[in-house]
């Protein structure tokens, strides 16, 4: 059970100094504790734990204008970020996380600005359909986060400058562009600010926990352990990973999100030989997992299903889907 609520703000807008933190602060985590951390990335974009940084985004254009690429632990969707936009974190024990309650601090923060928001999907919070808020969730070892973004005053033509929007994921939202589809809190009330965000939130933190917020000190050891695990979250394996030109690819559209594999076969075609699969779904860990699984599987819908469900993460539905995208139609 929650019993102390504490806050911490970023201090800089480098994401991987951002993001970074997270981990800092999903380890020191104590029973009974629940952190909100508020945070600024400055001209970045940040792509999901399972996605292809240069399918999403358009890398060499954002390094020539001096910006950033980051991945984050969590799975989801690529999102751009800049000072127009205020990114959350909520840190608790897997026992206390309950994404209804987490997302009633962020709906009740906005209210508080005179403004009306709604859960629409699987992870975004919209205002009359259009989205300003995007979530993604991330658990290791008991301990959890819920984070996600803010958007108040987010240079929208950088957008489709630098984010590269799968057609398929564009379809399934019925929409032209990934412009057409977000909005601006400042569009839509011009009071709205990123330090009165930061206020509301607090304020609401507070009120849907029912606990008094203190501010959140590090110790030296959390300064260390930050240090290093910046340097991990800047190293281009983590950034780019190992990407391979296989035989053959596949990109479908389900529920849970947008996967792309990319695999070859055995000489008799028979078993999966090499695999990759890029993806926005938000079962990261699982996801993560599905292409060590599958190297030298049979090209048979049980023997594929068997080797997934050997994931303590497995999901029997995205189990399934994969099935079926590998085998021929």
């Amino acid at each position: 059970m929650i019993d102390k609520l504490f806050v911490i703000e970023g201090d800089s807008n480098n994401p991987h100094r951002n993001l970074a933190l997270e981990a800092v602060l999903l380890k020191r985590l104590q029973p009974g504790e629940c952190y909100l951390y508020l945070w600024q990335n400055k001209h970045t974009v940040v792509i999901g734990r399972n996605q292809n940084a240069l399918a999403e985004c358009h890398v060499q254009q954002l390094e020539q204008d001096g910006g950033f690429l980051a991945r984050r632990l969590s799975g989801g969707g690529a999102v751009y970020h800049d000072l127009g936009n205020l990114n959350f974190t909520m840190i608790m024990n897997t026992g206390d996380f309950d994404v209804s309650r987490q997302t009633g601090v962020i709906l009740q923060a906005v209210q508080m600005l005179g403004l009306k928001g709604e859960k629409n999907g699987r992870n975004d919070l919209t205002i009359d359909g259009k989205k300003f808020s995007g979530h993604a969730y991330y658990h290791h070892d008991g301990r959890s986060y819920h984070h996600g973004t803010l958007m108040m005053n987010v240079d929208m033509s950088r957008l489709p400058k630098y984010l590269n929007v799968s057609p398929l994921k564009l379809r399934a939202k019925g929409v032209q562009s990934v412009q057409s589809r977000v909005c601006n809190l400042a569009d839509l009330n011009p009071q709205i600010t990123v330090n009165a965000m930061k206020d509301s939130l607090r304020r609401a933190f507070s009120a849907v926990y029912g606990l008094p917020v203190s501010p959140l000190q590090l110790t030296e050891a959390d300064r260390a352990f930050w240090q290093s695990e910046e340097a991990k979250m800047s190293e281009p394996e983590w950034l780019y990973g190992d990407v391979k030109v296989l035989d053959f690819s596949k990109e479908m559209r389900f529920g849970w999100g947008t996967v792309r594999m990319d695999y070859s076969l055995s000489r008799d075609k028979q078993s999966v030989q090499e695999i990759q699969l890029w993806t926005d779904g938000l079962d990261a860990e699982f996801l993560q997992e599905v292409p060590g699984l599958l190297r030298g599987c049979c090209m048979k819908r049980d023997a594929i299903l068997a080797r997934l469900s050997m994931s303590d993460e497995a999901s029997p539905r995205i189990a399934d889907d994969i099935a079926c995208m590998l085998l021929p139609a």
